[in-house]
């Protein structure tokens, strides 16, 4: 089975899709982290990062894998290095490139053949995973989304004031709304959640009770 999470930065779709994973005994999967790690991998080798067939040889040659609530390439443990200033500009690039958009998508895919699974981004319901049995789409309003963020960035001793995370909140969500391929929009099925108000673990138990539903439709199913 396959859960979806979508949404903008901000929405809690990580640290939500983390735990209801865990709380699931599922395999898990973040999507933003993935093309972090290309755009990473593609910096430290001198590749163009305007060049998209070297970015896609690049993103089928590594071994991207989630270990211990961390983001490996080939063993090695990048789970801080991805989350830079850096990197995140970085990425916009890498992201926007459609045959890169293409090859990720044909990887999360064979990530996840045989696997239970809650995968999290900007298009996994709408794009990457149509055929998934629950497809959520998260949101809250800006002023929240620029708090949580606000909060991550002081936690890991950045300094930055909450007005400036508004505006480049905002800046990304136009970015992430014009995007030519991997658009962030909810799809068509997909059950949208508020989350402004909401804790983690509140909108976990929102998700548990929506699997529960949907396990107990297909098991009364004849």
């Amino acid at each position: 089975m396959i859960i979806t999470l979508d949404g903008p930065a901000g929405a809690g779709k990580s640290s939500t899709a983390r735990a209801l994973a865990s709380r699931l005994g599922w395999c898990y999967m973040d999507t933003g982290a993935m093309y972090r790690a290309v755009a990473l991998m593609a910096l430290e080798q001198g590749i163009d990062l305007a060049a998209a067939e070297r970015l896609v040889e690049l993103a089928e040659s590594l071994c991207i894998a989630f270990e211990g609530g961390g983001v490996c390439v080939n063993g090695r443990d990048v789970s801080m290095e991805i989350r830079t200033e850096r990197i995140t500009q970085a990425t916009r690039p890498v992201a926007d490139a459609p045959p890169v958009r293409d090859a990720m998508k044909r990887i999360q895919r064979r990530m996840a053949v045989g696997i239970d699974l809650v995968t999290e981004g900007r298009d996994q319901g709408s794009v990457v995973f149509p055929q998934a049995e629950l497809k959520v789409f998260l949101t809250a309003s800006p002023e929240e989304r620029a708090r949580r963020r606000h909060a991550e960035e002081l936690s890991r001793g950045r300094a930055v004031a909450l007005t400036d995370v508004l505006s480049s909140q905002a800046q990304r969500d136009d970015g992430d709304r014009a995007r030519p391929v991997g658009t962030l929009r909810p799809a068509d099925d997909a059950v949208i959640i508020e989350t402004d108000g909401l804790n983690r673990d509140e909108v976990v138990e929102r998700l548990l009770a929506l699997v529960a539903a949907l396990q107990g439709r297909k098991e009364s199913t004849p």
